[in-house]
């Protein structure tokens, strides 16, 4: 897969704009940046659109910048021009999309049936837009067709939005989601950008779901971890399983047998994506450990420690 597809996979949730006033572009881009959504499809649906890429795409060069609703081979070199990253048209027209091939534009053409994948299949794509990803038929359809079309990835836009984001996202043909409900057109002309950083951070949420899965507590020995869990049992009525390394009062309480990290214990996040979660925290600042306790499983990292303590305590992500 193209390696700004990796990012967009990564991402998970693509912004899908159409912009009316060039001078909303950058701060737009910078809320995008700021809410944890750093990346925009800007439709070609508007005047302003290439100047909105090529400003967003100079002035922001963190956010991965897209132009969208590419029609003809002209608006694909315009929006190339201007410093889009990749082009995304509504429906599969081989014209545009040779041409695209042709100058190594990277483009993800609309599809909504097996005719269409097959015609992307012939013209040498692997990913490709479902649109309108709901009428059309929504998760149901594109797992139907990924049976016997079994390479193909998709990028659902159309009718996406926080009640069925994750239906979408847990399926692993699914690369990313395109939406709008964080990018409203009286937001962004009105110059709403906190209000757009907050739905951002609102989206981000929903798609990784981040919550406590349970707080480990350091103790010398298993004698002190069976006194500690003890106690829990005794005033919360907490059942106890005693592991190898851990004493349990409950799934959300470890007591360990030994000193682990973290000065006082540690505290475990679960969440829904775990390399989406990665991404996500490294670009709010985090910095995680990729040289110990890492734990991967069928080749997929499952359990990673942040580099730095956070009140005494050692984090680290879990994938539920």
């Amino acid at each position: 897969m193209h390696e700004v597809l990796e990012k967009l996979s990564a991402i998970g949730i693509v912004p899908v704009i159409a912009i009316n006033d060039v001078e909303k572009a950058v701060p737009l881009a910078k809320a995008l940046v700021a809410g944890g959504l750093p990346c925009a499809e800007v439709t070609y649906r508007t005047a302003e659109a290439e100047e909105s890429i090529r400003r967003m795409a100079a002035e922001v060069p963190e956010c991965i910048v897209g132009a969208g609703t590419i029609l003809t081979p002209e608006q694909a070199d315009s929006a190339i021009a201007a410093g889009a990253k990749f082009l995304v048209s509504p429906g599969l027209n081989p014209k545009v999309v040779k041409h695209c091939i042709d100058k190594d534009y990277l483009i993800t053409p609309g599809t909504a049936n097996p005719s269409d994948v097959e015609t992307a299949i012939e013209l040498g794509l692997d990913v490709v837009k479902f649109f309108p990803a709901e009428a059309a038929g929504g998760i149901n359809m594109i797992k139907s067709m990924c049976g016997p079309y079994t390479n193909m990835k998709f990028m659902p836009t159309g009718g996406v939005n926080p009640g069925n984001l994750n239906n979408y996202l847990s399926f692993n043909k699914i690369i990313c989601c395109g939406g709008s409900w964080m990018v409203k057109p009286d937001m962004v002309n009105e110059g709403r950008f906190d209000e757009i950083v907050a739905l951002c951070k609102e989206a981000v949420q929903t798609m990784l779901g981040l919550e406590v899965a349970h707080i480990g507590i350091n103790s010398e020995n298993e004698e002190a971890a069976l006194a500690i869990a003890g106690e829990f049992n005794k005033l919360f009525n907490f059942p106890l399983k005693n592991g190898n390394s851990a004493v349990f009062a409950s799934d959300g309480i470890e007591v360990r047998k030994s000193m682990f990290r973290g000065t006082n214990g540690h505290i475990a996040i679960k969440t829904k994506y775990l390399n989406r979660a990665i991404r996500y925290i490294e670009a709010m600042g985090g910095e995680f450990d990729y040289d110990n306790d890492v734990v991967v499983k069928n080749g997929q990292t499952t359990a990673i420690y942040l580099k730095n303590e956070i009140g005494g305590f050692a984090i680290h992500l879990v994938q539920k």
